[in-house]
């Protein structure tokens, strides 16, 4: 058996994972709204977490998710297509799910 046909055993330590793929957020916002404001300042800071579309309410797409999700107070946020909170966003929470996102757990 000839030396170049023997290969190396791949190092375990050497393999790197991907990065986990950015949480897809959708935030649906509604006019002089400051708590979604406030949500939009809060996504902006972790943009290498996260994707964030921003959905006005008064659109048609805004329209929909508004009368899926029936949310109580805007913003009405969504986390992968997911329903995640509706009012003040809850940064605990959010750091939440990214940390598992970022361990590859997929729960929200």
């Amino acid at each position: 058996m000839s030396s170049a046909s023997l290969r190396p055993r791949p190092d375990s330590t050497s393999v790197s994972k991907a990065p986990p793929a950015p949480v897809d957020v959708t935030v649906v916002t509604s006019q002089a709204c400051h708590l979604c404001e406030d949500a939009l300042e809060e996504l902006a800071h972790r943009t290498d977490e996260l994707t964030a579309t921003v959905v006005p309410a008064d659109t048609p797409l805004g329209r929909q998710l508004v009368q899926r999700h029936r949310p109580g107070m805007f913003p009405l946020v969504l986390v992968d297509g997911l329903f995640f909170s509706s009012g003040r966003l809850p940064r605990r929470k959010l750091d939440q799910v990214l940390a598992a996102r970022a361990r590859g757990s997929v729960s929200s």
